[in-house]
């Protein structure tokens, strides 16, 4: 297995004890909000932020896994060879989605860390950049995960597609 990968394994896992945590603090700010009337200030803010981070934590692993959204009504009705072709295509998509979103996240990261721009008022003031650089950081790995998908494609390096689509051997 590959570092990439192993990479991309550890920071799902950092994703999943993230949402496990988020869950967590959604019990006890419900629960402090029903019997003492006193919910956890700034719990809406960190949800709102930390919904964003984890999802984009985990596309990595969706990646290499195939595990990203595909249809299999025109992969089963065409030949294999040309299976392979709509693969890349998608990869080839994915590349150029995650190199816009590049593209269209680093000014607003590189504001939003040079004014310190955050979100919420009152009790607690959550700061943007964390967040804008996480996607800015993981889509760069969006980007590399299709390459390298598109590269063990064409070298047969994937598992049968019946087995595990785009799963790498």
């Amino acid at each position: 297995m590959s570092a990439p990968i192993k990479l991309a394994r550890a920071i799902h896992l950092v994703s999943a004890l993230w949402t496990l945590c988020l869950a967590i603090l959604i019990f006890f700010d419900v629960t402090g909000r029903g019997i003492f009337s006193q919910p956890i200030p700034g719990t809406k803010e960190i949800i709102q932020n930390s919904v964003v981070a984890i999802t984009f934590l985990q596309l990595p692993l969706a990646i290499y896994t195939g595990s990203m959204l595909r249809t299999t009504v025109f992969a089963d009705a065409v030949p294999k060879a040309l299976r392979r072709i709509l693969r890349s295509l998608g990869y080839l998509l994915g590349i150029a989605f995650f190199l816009g979103l590049c593209l269209g996240t680093y000014e607003s990261f590189f504001d939003a860390w040079r004014i310190g721009e955050y979100e919420g008022e009152g009790a607690l003031r959550v700061p943007t950049w964390p967040v804008r650089g996480l996607i800015l950081i993981m889509s760069l790995f969006g980007i590399w995960a299709y390459a390298s998908m598109l590269v063990y494609d064409w070298k047969d390096r994937l598992i049968d597609e019946n087995e595990a689509p785009g799963s790498i051997a």
